[in-house]
Parts: structure tokens; C-alpha cells; sequence
């Protein structure tokens, strides 16, 4: 029998870390007792979280994964004391479990927001031993100097430590408008922004068009969102690999991936 935790992890209702948290909160009960880490649950059990009584379908199951093209103008977030418009609001209901996002864009961003019904698979997405890269297409005032980019390749120190781009290339531009697409294998809060900031330049558009090994499909157009079949799922699946360590043997393709027709929300 699978542990709580990870059972209503595996059926969309938060990370694993986050659930963990609800249980010692007493957020979560079992057959009407309080419940406790590690516990183990089976399909005859009555669990409740947060008063309400949930259905979870044990065992293996695949996960659901969309892809949504943000707009600038939303949130990822469900809950906004300004009543923004939040991205949540546009993707399809789902059964027994919710839609997590694999990290956010800001509010003034836009591009690639990754979503699942799977908590687990969420966080092997986001976690750090994976060093899954994001790529961005930035829109800045002005041209970069070679020192610049130097600086911005080899670190800058931000106030939650040092920062730098993995790659960094010209894409062109107008005017006073120059474009670079720029990668990181993390994603801290605003950072982007914020290494742009300190070597005294303006971001004045920031848009994410890959994370991992899925780019944002050209014909997904702003508002609208696509889901994987269950063929890429598992394709995507392969790619990642097992936890902590990607095989040295080749990987299945993904060049199949976002060839679902677009459905708007």
C-alpha cells in the first residue's frame, strides 16, 4: 500500500513536500482519526483533506501534463488579493486531483507554463538534481557589451546569491530594442529579471519557450492550452529518466511532442 503522501501527491493535490506539511497540520484524516506521516493507505480507507472526502485511485498511474501559452497579464496562482486574472481559470476541470504548475512566470511574463495532475512528477520537474534547462527569448533596451555578457555568463551576485546564464545568444532586434535567448538550470524568483538589473539594464519583455525537453509549440497561440497524449507522456517520461541520474544512452525522440490539436479553455 502506497504512503498518504505520496497517494495524494500522485493524485494532483500538492507536491509531496507541500502534503507532508497538510498532515502535520492536521489538514488530512484517515477513517476519521487524525492522520501521521508514513501512514499507508489502502482503497477501503476514508480519507479526508481538509474536511472533505476524497477518491484516490490507487496504484500506478499516468500522469496528465498540458501545455499552456501564458500571457502577460495572468497570474500562476489561485488565490490573488488584487483579483488578477489567474491562468488556472482557462485550463480544463479535472477529477479527483487539481492542475499543478511546474514553476511560475510572473505576472509581466509570458511563454511556457508546464502543468500536471501529478505532485510527484511536478517536483522531480523542479527539483534541482535534475538540472533541467529553461530557456527564455528576453527583449532588452539597449545592446549588451562583451563584458556584459561576460559578467552575465560567469555570475552576478544577486541578494540571494551568485546568479549566472547558461548560454546566451544575440536573436536581433530593432531600434533601441535588442533580443537574446538566455538559459538557466534553476529558477529562483524574478532572476532573470533581476541579473538583468544588476548590470544596469531594462527587461521590457521576457518570454520562456522551453523547459526540459518540451518547447513551446509555434501554432499554441497566447490564452490557450494543449494536452499530451499519453503516447508523448510517456515519451517525456523516458526522457527524464530515473531520479538523480540521467542514463548515458540515447533517448527517445521528442521531436513528436505538442502535435495535439490546441484547445481553448
Amino acid at each position: 500500500m502506497p504512503k498518504l503522501q505520496k497517494a495524494l501527491a500522485d493524485a494532483g493535490f500538492g507536491s509531496r513536500r507541500e502534503l507532508e506539511e497538510w498532515i502535520v497540520n492536521g489538514r488530512v484524516n484517515v477513517n476519521g482519526e487524525p492522520a501521521h506521516l508514513g501512514q499507508r493507505v489502502g482503497p477501503d480507507d476514508r480519507i479526508k483533506v481538509n474536511g472533505k472526502l476524497v477518491h484516490l485511485r490507487l496504484g500506478k498511474q499516468q500522469p496528465r501534463v498540458l501545455i499552456y501559452h501564458k500571457p502577460e497579464g495572468e497570474i500562476v496562482s489561485r488565490v490573488d488579493p488584487d483579483g488578477r486574472p489567474s491562468v488556472f481559470e482557462k485550463l480544463p476541470r479535472i477529477r479527483g486531483g487539481r492542475w499543478i504548475a511546474v514553476g511560475r512566470l510572473d505576472f509581466n511574463s509570458c511563454g511556457l507554463l508546464l502543468l500536471t495532475n501529478s505532485g510527484e512528477l511536478a517536483n522531480r520537474l523542479m527539483h534541482p538534481s535534475y538540472g533541467l534547462e529553461r530557456e527564455y527569448a528576453v527583449r532588452v533596451v539597449g545592446e549588451l557589451s562583451d563584458k556584459t555578457k561576460k559578467r552575465l555568463l560567469t555570475g552576478v551576485e544577486l541578494e540571494d546569491g551568485l546568479a549566472n546564464f547558461g548560454r546566451l545568444a544575440e536573436e536581433g532586434g530593432e531600434g533601441t530594442n535588442r533580443w537574446y535567448r538566455v538559459s538557466l538550470h534553476e529558477g529562483r524568483n524574478r532572476e532573470i529579471r533581476r541579473m538583468f538589473e544588476a548590470v544596469g539594464v531594462t527587461v521590457s519583455r521576457l518570454m520562456r519557450v522551453r523547459y526540459g525537453p518540451i518547447d513551446l509549440p509555434p501554432r499554441l497561440r497566447r490564452g490557450i492550452c494543449m494536452e499530451l497524449s499519453p503516447a508523448e507522456v510517456a515519451r517525456f517520461l523516458a526522457v527524464l529518466g530515473p531520479p538523480a541520474a540521467q542514463s548515458a544512452e540515447a533517448k527517445p525522440s521528442l521531436d513528436e511532442f505538442g502535435t495535439g490539436e490546441e484547445t481553448a479553455y
